[in-house]
């Protein structure tokens, strides 16, 4: 009798061990990611990517400045593909912020401040697109 009860005691003490590591890794979740570059990629789970100022990333709406996108586009005469990098605003409600539902974001990523979306940002930046 007394081996049963050690054996129910012991698997109770594992069994609270395990939730109790369960429930802080669940508070961790929220947790926000601390970013070292200026500008972030935020990938959706539609497919589209978003680039710019990422903040309240611990939030359930996420707030980006400075967005920019990619829009692809192909020369009727040439059939050629080209990407160019588009920055939010320009549409008719003009935003100048963006918020993401947070359970549709799939990926963030840092943007290299070598990488080629940087430079046409800072470049689009310079040229007055702010």
């Amino acid at each position: 009798m007394k081996k049963v009860l050690g054996i129910v005691l012991v698997c109770l003490i594992v069994a609270v061990g395990l939730l109790a590591v369960k429930v802080f890794r669940m508070k961790r979740v929220g947790d926000s990611p601390k970013f070292s570059t200026t500008y972030q990629a935020v990938l959706l789970d539609d497919g589209q990517v978003y680039y710019g100022k990422l903040s309240r990333t611990g939030s359930h709406y996420p707030e980006m400045t400075s967005v920019y996108y990619v829009v692809r586009t192909v020369d009727p005469t040439t059939k050629q593909a080209k990407n160019i990098l588009v920055k939010r605003g320009k549409e008719w409600h003009a935003p100048n912020e963006t918020f993401f539902n947070s359970r549709h974001i799939i990926m963030i990523e840092p943007v290299s401040p070598s990488s080629e979306v940087a430079r046409l940002i800072a470049q689009a930046e310079t040229q007055g697109q702010k």
